[in-house]
This record gives C-alpha cells, structure tokens and sequence, in this order.
C-alpha cells in the first residue's frame, strides 16, 4: 500500500452537506479511512441512510462515525432532542439492564443508517460542578457505578454490530476547562487517576470496547503534552489497561491541540493514536492532501516510522466494517427511561396551569444547538400554561398572579444570574417549582425540586408529565 493511501486511511474528517461531495467520494475511492456525521450532515434517518449508501457504493468498508451519545449530544435527533435520556439520567435510574437496552436501541438505529461507529460512552467522572463540558455526559461520579454502566453500554453498542468508543481518556471529569475552547491540566495525580479515573475505562476494556478516545488534557506527571499527543498516555492505555483496539483522537482542530493542524497530526500518530478526527471544522478536498502529504513527509524524514503507521491504518480500517442491520430500534424505550430517572423532592402540587420560565444558558460545544425547554411540553400537556420569557422577579410575579411557577435550569450551580434569578423568586415568596436539567447542584429554596438528569426531549417530556400529574 503507498504511503498515500496509508496517511489518507487514518483520517476521519467531517464536511458540510447532507450528500456527500464528489471530491469526498474521491477520496474514499482513494483510500480515506473514513468520516464523522455531524448534526449540519443530518435531516433525518432516511437522507442519513441514503447518504451512507453513497459513501459505502464507493468503498464498503469505510467508517462511518457519528457522536450519537443520546441525551444532549445528539447528531440524529439534534433538530428536535434526542428519543432517549443520556448517561447521567441513566446512572440516576441505575438500571444495568435499562442502559444495556438503551444503547443497544441506539446502535440499531445506527446501524440501519449505515453507521459503523459510534463515538460513546463518556467514560468520564462527574468530579467537580464547575466542569463545562461533560456535565450529564456523564454516568455519576462514583468509578465503580459509572464503571457498570460503561460496560454495560458498550456490550449493548456492540451487541448489534456498531462499534463503541469510551472517551475522553484519561477522563474529563476533574477539568474546569472545555478543551474546544483551551487546554486544561488536570489537578490529578497518576495514583489518583489510577484508582479513580481510569476505574470506568478499565470497565470498558474488559467489555471489549472496539475503540478509546483521548481527551485533550495535561496530566503533569505525564508532562506538558496533552494525552492525545502523549506516547506516555497510549502506552498507559495499551500496558496498564490492556485495550488493544484503536485509539481515536478527540477534534485534532480544537483549541486545546493548537498550532499546526500537520505537526498535530503527525505528533499524535508517533505518540500512538491511530484514527484522527478532524470535524469541528471540516477541511476541503486542498486541506486533506496538504495533511496526507504532511504525513507521507513525516515518514519519509523519519519522523514516523512506516510501521506505526501501517499499524494506524489497520486498527483505523477494523472500524469500517458495515453493520448488520438488526430490529432492536425501540422508540418508546428513551421515555420509560426518563421517566425512571425523575428525582422529585419536596410538595409537587399544583392549583393549575402553572408559568413556566424557561432560563436558557449557552450550551456547549459539544452540545450544540439543540433545542432545550420544558414550556412546550407543559403547554401541551396542561392547557393555559403561561410560558414568560422575562429575566425580570417582578415581572415574573407579576405574570403568576398566583399560580406556580416553574422555573427550569440547566446547571444553576454554574450561572450566577440563574440562581440569583431564582433566589430572588424564592424571597418574594411565590409558589416555585425548580427543575434542574443538568448535574443536581445546590437546593435553592424552592416548595418543590424535579432533577431530570438531562435536558433530552424524553427528559424534558418526563418532567412535564409528573408536574401535571401534580393537579
């Protein structure tokens, strides 16, 4: 195989459109190990299956990835939230079996659209409350627990032939950093990753994951590079936890990798990463040689070794095989889920249809811009529901005139005007109902509290029923 073809078959790259463009088809024609869907690829199953056919017409083996982790990261169900809850909804529900199906429904659905892999679970820990991107991502912050659902999660992925991937090695959890915007340096030691951290991945390989992804993260024993461009992290990964699949980078364009999307690339295959994504923002047809050439030049100086990358490509193509696909799709099974996730503290009583204000905040990168909001539901399901949009205590009350509010939040604990919001609510002495979407923080004084574990369409739709059932 040329050096080409080889530098071409670990790349993974995204690109814009809803078909694939011709020089894309070229390229998996020529070798390219494959691509990674995001939401601005997708309308809906039928044109992602259809688009997926185009790519597999030209070469059957190519990988097709997607980061279809349910909950809030959704790529198929990102115009309307995602059918089922995501990691920490079902680590509230703590149900092996319930997560086992739930991946497993994912995966079929995956797998009827042609899908090959699937860039879930978050492995990470929930480790500290002002992390800003893994949040319900994740399935808890104990290792042990988190670890089950890891596992269990993979066999369900797997079991219908899509392959899973746990990331963000060597785990997010502890970061006060997004790595999209900067790169963080974990305030862990390596015995404490060891005994915590790695707990969850350790799960996975013994699962038979078919993929890790490494985060951008600085552990300072390990020295100053980030684990994706660390030989020292891969190593960790291959020695000491024994995976022996194919290692994936996280974004190789975000922020936390900087400078020279060549040099980064070329740094990550020498540190022993074999698949390289490249989606945040997607290169054309001129950028993906100018990296393939900056590959073949590495090998040629030396840099990289021929081997290293001939190793690369192969565990990079193992994901490429198209899956079988199965009827193990259950669209009904992500509510039952949310529903057995729904935490309820305090007097859930209503006099009528209540004000619902909806707190929108920024959400992550990784999230994206998918809608978010419990009033849609609560109207649907309680008619004369008000739902206010002002940020304004007074006018809120003003707008009650004695009814509940509902007042929903995703991660109060991290937005200052949120629970100042709140609390300001809470002083004038209305009747609230908080209904936190994210990792549970703080009580802030409301009658009554309802935490979904995740702000999912089914989540949200869980949250409105048992508020209405309150009557």
């Amino acid at each position: 195989m040329s050096l080409h073809r080889l530098a071409s078959g670990v790349l993974l790259p995204g690109f814009h459109g809803t078909t694939a463009p011709d020089w894309l088809l070229k390229r998996v024609a020529d070798g390219l190990g494959g691509v990674v869907l995001f939401g601005r690829n997708v309308v809906d199953d039928a044109q992602v299956t259809a688009l997926n056919v185009q790519l597999r017409g030209v070469r059957a083996d190519v990988v097709i990835g997607i980061d279809e982790e349910g909950g809030d990261v959704t790529r198929l169900d990102a115009g309307h939230g995602s059918e089922v809850p995501g990691n920490h909804a079902l680590g509230a529900a703590d149900d092996l079996a319930l997560t086992r199906s739930v991946a497993a429904s994912i995966g079929s659905r995956l797998a009827a659209c042609g899908v090959s892999l699937n860039l879930a679970p978050s492995a990470d820990l929930v480790l500290t409350l002002d992390d800003p991107v893994i949040g319900v991502r994740s399935f808890g912050s104990d290792p042990v627990a988190a670890g089950a659902h890891v596992a269990a999660f993979v066999e369900g992925m797997q079991a219908v032939g899509v392959a899973a991937c746990a990331k963000h090695f060597p785990g997010h959890g502890a970061s006060t950093v997004d790595s999209h915007a900067a790169l963080p340096v974990l305030p862990r030691s390596v015995a404490e990753l060891t005994a915590v951290e790695f707990v969850p991945f350790r799960s996975a390989v013994r699962a038979g994951v078919r993929s890790i992804m490494t985060g951008h993260l600085v552990v300072p024993e390990w020295g100053s590079a980030p684990a994706t461009l660390n030989p020292l992290a891969v190593r960790v990964l291959r020695e000491e936890l024994g995976f022996t699949g194919a290692v994936i980078t996280d974004g190789l364009d975000m922020k936390a990798v900087g400078g020279d999307l060549a040099q980064g690339s070329v740094r990550a295959l020498v540190a022993g990463v074999d698949a390289l994504c490249l989606g945040g923002e997607p290169l054309d047809d001129d950028g993906l040689q100018w990296l393939i050439d900056s590959i073949v030049a590495a090998v040629e100086s030396g840099e990289l070794p021929v081997a290293r990358l001939e190793e690369a490509a192969r565990r990079t193509s193992a994901l490429g095989t198209p899956p079988t696909s199965v009827d193990g799709h259950d669209p009904e099974l992500g509510l039952r889920a949310a529903r057995e996730a729904l935490e309820v503290r305090g007097s859930l009583t209503l006099s009528g249809p209540p004000v619902v204000v909806d707190l929108a905040v920024e959400p992550s990168i990784a999230v994206g811009d998918v809608p978010w909001g419990l009033g849609p539901y609560l109207v649907e399901l309680l008619p004369g529901t008000s739902v206010v949009s002002s940020r304004s205590a007074s006018d809120i009350a003003s707008s009650a005139s004695g009814r509940t509010v509902v007042v929903v939040t995703r991660e109060a604990h991290r937005h200052a005007w949120t629970r100042e919001l709140v609390s300001s609510l809470v002083s004038i002495g209305l009747d609230l109902v908080h209904v936190e979407t994210g990792v549970p923080g703080p009580d802030l004084g409301t009658a009554a509290r309802v935490d979904t574990h995740g702000g999912s369409r089914v989540c949200l739709r869980a949250a409105a029923e048992r508020i209405a059932a309150g009557i």
